[in-house]
C-alpha cells in the first residue's frame, strides 16, 4: 500500500508518561521485506489442536500486566504459534515502523526512539527498501544502510524496545528478484544481530503483483537456512501475497520452521470486515500472524482516517494477542505519516508537531481509545456552527466539495473535504474558492496548492485525482 499526505492532530493526544500501551502500527506500499531462515530441526507451525492456549487466552496473557520489554522479557521466540518471551509467556508488541530509512533516516536516533518508547511503544520496525530510489539493491549506499540498521537496533535496545529489521520488498514485487543480494544481506544481518536480545527479522515486506505464496515460500526456504546458521531461534516474519493480505495461504502450506510468523498488513479506511475475518480465521486456525505494518488511512497512504475501522482492528488484535507496527515515522506529506510535513524536528515532538495519524498513535499507545469519527451530517460532534457556505470554480469550472468527516479536538472543529472536478477531468491548473462561515485555517491538504484568506480558501490543482483538505476555524 502506498501513502501520500500529512495532517495535523485531530485526536487529543494522550497526556504524558509511560502508561500502559494499547495501540497499533502503520504502513504503505513502499516497504522492505526481510528474509527468513530454517534448520533441519525446525518444524511446521502448530495446528489448532497443538496450541497450548486459545487466542482469547493469549490476548488475556499478552494484554494484561506490564508491557513486554527486552530488559524484563528477554529474547522472543514462537511457541505453539504464539509470540512468547524467554520464560514462555505470551507477549504482544505494539509500536511503529519507520518509512524508508534511505530517505528518512534522520528519525532513527536515540532521542526519537526513547520518546516513542515513552509513548508506550515496545517495538520499532526499520524499513529498508530494496528496489526503490537508492534502495539497498538498486544503487543505495549499502554500507551506510547497514550502519543505520546497526545503530537503529542499538537505539531500540537503549529505549527498551524490540526491533524489526525489515527487507522492504515492494516495487520489486517478488522477493526472488534480488535473492542473491538477500542471501548476502541475511548472512550479514543474522551474524551481526545473533547475540541481540531485541531483534526480529522480516525477510520480505509485501510480495505483490502476480507473486504467489509458492514464490514466497521458495524464497523463504533459501533464506531461512542462512539465518538459522547464525541464529537458530530468532523470530522471522514472512510476507504473504497481495501486499501481505493472505496469511491464510501461508497457513494452508506452512514453512517447516517453528519460529516464523506470517504477516498481514492493513489500512483501516480500505481494509475492513473481510480482511479482519481473514485475520481471525487464520489465528483461530492455529497459524502465527504478525501485523508488521498498518495504517488508519486508506491503502494509498492518503485520504481520510477511519477511526471506527481502526478501533475494530485494534480491538481484534488485542483479542487475538496479535502484535503490530504502525506506518510511518516520518514527515512525508501523506496521511500515514506521524510528523507534520512542516515540522523539521527529529525528536522532542509537541502535540502540534503531530499529524492526525501521529496523535492517534500516541493516544493509542498511551492507553486511550480515540474512536469518534464524525458522521457526514456532523451530528454528535458539536461542530455544526462552522460550515462550508459556497464553492465556486474559476473560469466556469464545475467543481464540488464532499464533506467526508468532521470531528472535534479540544473544542476545535475539523472538517475533511474531498474536492471533485466533474467537468474537464483532464484539465490542469484549475482553481476554485471555498467560502466558510468563519475565518478558516488549513490543517492539511493533498494534491493541490492551498491558501487561506479570511473565510475563503483558494485552491489550485495540477490534476484532478485524490484532492482534499482539512480545515478548522482560525
Amino acid at each position: 500500500m502506498k501513502k501520500s499526505i500529512t495532517r495535523r492532530a485531530f485526536v487529543a493526544a494522550a497526556a504524558t508518561g509511560t502508561a500502559a500501551i494499547a495501540a497499533g502500527c502503520a504502513k504503505s506500499q513502499e516497504e522492505t521485506a526481510a528474509p527468513a531462515a530454517e534448520t533441519a530441526e525446525s518444524q511446521a507451525p502448530a495446528t489448532t489442536s497443538e496450541a497450548a492456549s486459545s487466542p482469547a487466552e493469549t490476548a488475556s496473557a499478552a494484554s494484561t500486566g506490564a508491557v513486554a520489554r527486552p530488559s524484563a522479557n528477554g529474547r522472543l521466540t514462537v511457541q505453539n504459534a504464539r509470540l512468547v518471551d524467554a520464560s514462555g509467556n505470551n507477549v504482544q508488541l505494539k509500536g511503529f515502523s519507520t518509512h524508508g530509512i534511505a530517505w528518512f533516516g534522520q528519525y532513527v536516533n536515540a532521542e526519537c526512539f526513547a520518546e516513542l518508547s515513552g509513548w508506550g511503544a515496545n517495538v520499532a520496525r526499520l524499513a529498508m527498501y530494496t528496489h526503490e530510489n537508492d534502495g539497498y539493491c538498486s544503487g543505495g549506499d549499502q554500507a551506510a544502510l547497514r550502519d543505520l540498521l546497526v545503530r537503529g537496533v542499538k537505539y531500540a535496545a537503549d529505549a527498551d524496545m524490540y526491533c524489526i529489521v525489515d527487507w522492504h520488498v515492494l516495487q520489486d514485487l517478488d522477493p526472488n528478484v534480488y535473492i542473491d543480494q538477500a542471501k548476502e544481506f541475511w548472512a550479514w544481518a543474522s551474524s551481526e544481530f545473533a547475540d541481540a536480545t531485541n531483534v526480529i527479522y522480516e525477510i520480505c515486506n509485501e510480495p505483490n503483483g502476480s507473486t504467489t505464496w509458492a514464490d514466497v515460500k521458495s524464497y523463504a526456504e533459501v533464506i531461512l537456512p542462512i539465518i538459522r546458521a547464525n541464529d537458530a531461534s530468532a523470530v522471522v516474519l514472512v510476507g504473504t501475497p497481495n501486499w501481505s493480505q493472505h496469511p491464510d495461504q501461508a497457513a494452508a502450506d506452512p514453512l517447516a520452521d517453528e519460529h516464523v510468523m506470517y504477516t498481514l498488513h492493513f489500512y483501516a479506511a480500505t481494509h475492513k470486515d473481510d480482511l479482519r475475518a481473514t485475520l481471525r480465521s487464520t489465528v483461530d486456525g492455529g497459524a502465527p500472524v504478525f501485523v508488521s505494518e498498518y495504517g488508519i488511512c486508506d491503502a494509498s497512504g492518503n485520504g481520510g482516517l477511519d477511526l471506527e475501522s481502526a478501533a475494530a482492528w485494534v480491538n481484534l488484535m488485542d483479542e487475538l494477542g496479535v502484535s503490530c507496527c504502525c506506518w510511518s515515522l516520518c514527515n512525508k506529506a501523506e496521511s500515514a505519516s506521524f510528523i507534520a510535513s512542516s515540522c523539521e524536528k527529529t525528536s522532542g515532538f509537541e502535540d502540534g508537531d503531530l499529524t492526525s495519524s501521529g496523535a492517534w498513535l500516541k493516544a493509542m499507545l498511551s492507553g486511550e481509545t480515540p474512536t469518534e469519527v464524525a458522521r457526514p451530517d456532523g451530528s454528535g460532534t458539536g461542530v455544526g456552527t462552522f460550515t462550508l457556505e459556497s464553492i465556486t470554480g474559476n473560469d466556469g469550472l464545475d467543481v464540488s466539495a464532499n464533506l467526508r468527516q468532521r470531528w472535534e479536538t479540544n473544542g476545535t472543529p475539523y472538517l475533511l473535504y474531498d474536492i471533485t472536478v466533474t467537468s474537464g477531468t483532464t484539465q490542469s491548473n484549475w482553481s476554485c474558492d471555498l467560502v466558510f462561515s468563519a475565518n478558516v485555517a488549513i490543517s492539511e491538504s493533498w494534491n493541490c496548492t492551498i491558501a487561506a484568506d479570511g473565510a475563503t480558501v483558494h485552491i489550485t490543482g495540477a490534476g484532478t485525482s485524490d484532492v482534499g483538505l482539512i480545515v478548522y476555524p482560525a
